[in-house]
C-alpha cells in the first residue's frame, strides 16, 4: 500500500487538488486498492475550533471543469508529528511547505518529505492560487506532478 499525504499551507487549494487528482489517476489505472491518499495543512489559518474550511470554491470549480471528482465535504486538516509513521510520502507544493513539514514532522530520517514538482523535469514550486488566482496554472502543475509521481512509484 502506498500511503501518500499531500501538503500545502491551508489545505483548501493545492493539496486537496493534488489529493483528488492523484485519486483520479490511480482510479483510472485500477490501482485504488494499492493507495491511501489524503491531504493536510501546515498551518491552522483555515481551521477554527478544530473544524477546517472546505475546499476553496475556485479550486472546486477548477476540478469540476477538468472532470476531477472530489469530496465537497472535505475539510482542512492539520498535519501532526504523529503522521510521520502513518504515511510513506509527504508531498509538499513549495519550499515553504517543505520547511513547515520538517518543523512539524521533525527529522526526515526515512526521506519521506518531497516536493511535488521535483518529480517532473521542470522542478520548482506549485504557485499558490490563493495569491495568484491562477487556478489553471496550479492545476496544470499539480496534474503534471501527480502523473510524474505515480510513474516514479512504478519504475
Amino acid at each position: 500500500m502506498n500511503r501518500i499525504c499531500f501538503v500545502c499551507h491551508g489545505n483548501i487549494c493545492r493539496s486537496p487538488m493534488a489529493e483528488f487528482i492523484m485519486k483520479k489517476l490511480v482510479s483510472d489505472k485500477g490501482l485504488e486498492k494499492e493507495f491511501y491518499i489524503v491531504s493536510k495543512a501546515t498551518h491552522t489559518d483555515e481551521i477554527w475550533n478544530g473544524v477546517g474550511s472546505r475546499i476553496y470554491p475556485p479550486a472546486q470549480a477548477q476540478m469540476n471543469k477538468k472532470g476531477i471528482p472530489f469530496d465537497s465535504e472535505k475539510r482542512a486538516v492539520l498535519l501532526e508529528k504523529t503522521d510521520y509513521d502513518k504515511y510513506d510520502l509527504f508531498i509538499g507544493m513549495d519550499r515553504e511547505n517543505i520547511r513547515s513539514m520538517q518543523y512539524i514532522l521533525g527529522a526526515d530520517r526515512q526521506g519521506k518529505i518531497k516536493k511535488l514538482l521535483d518529480y517532473t523535469e521542470q522542478g520548482g514550486n506549485v504557485s499558490d492560487p490563493w495569491y495568484t488566482r491562477d487556478f489553471d496554472r496550479a492545476y496544470s502543475d499539480i496534474y503534471k506532478g501527480c502523473e510524474a509521481l505515480l510513474k516514479s512509484l512504478f519504475e
